[in-house]
């Protein structure tokens, strides 16, 4: 089995990645990762779908699981197999906003752990570093920047919008009047930057 990261958005998948989608026979992934794979794989392979994570780990030895963005960052990473990493958005993310990767601790609340997220960031926020944190349309900005504001720290907050899409949308504010995040696609970055 073959995970491969196929980037945050168009434009993003590695060589690696394209060869071996070239030679897939049988792709499984979200309908976001194969629109963004779709291009080099070949017409004869069956692309499926996902509708059961959990049975990711039965499919066979040659079957490709797409993974959006990097599979590592709160992707599929965790299947067995061969791991092929792609542009995540923490990559775009750190390179729009000329931020060092080893200033930035990962936090992820997207899916589940709203609260721990929240503590996460917290967490890394009093310790100096910048956290990117991914997040999804239920995760409450308002509530985290709140939590944040107790510090008494001076925090920028940016939301980033469907990045490496047309319509990727940057917004970067402070912790008293944080931006709030408009689409469902969006990771944050929070911290003295």
């Amino acid at each position: 089995m073959k995970i491969i990261g196929v980037g945050c958005g168009p434009g993003l998948l590695t060589e690696q990645a394209i060869r071996e989608l070239k030679r897939a026979r049988s792709a499984y992934g979200s309908d976001r990762a194969i629109r963004l794979a779709r291009p080099f794989l070949p017409e004869n392979c069956a692309v499926r779908s996902i509708d059961d994570y959990k049975k990711l780990p039965a499919l066979g030895d040659s079957a490709v699981i797409l993974s959006t963005g990097d599979p590592m960052l709160a992707g599929l990473g965790y299947l067995k197999g061969e791991v092929i990493p792609g542009i995540s958005s923490l990559q775009i993310a750190v390179a729009r906003l000329h931020i060092p990767l080893s200033r930035v601790a990962v936090v992820v609340a997207h899916g589940r752990g709203h609260e721990q997220g929240m503590q996460d960031t917290v967490d890394e926020v009093r310790k100096g570093k910048i956290v990117f944190l991914l997040a999804d349309p239920k995760f409450s900005v308002a509530d985290l920047c709140s939590r944040l504001a107790a510090l008494s720290l001076p925090l920028q907050v940016a939301v980033l919008e469907n990045l490496a899409y047309p319509e990727e949308r940057i917004v970067v504010g402070d912790i008293a009047s944080p931006p709030l995040p408009e689409a469902d696609l969006y990771s944050l970055v929070i911290g003295n930057f």
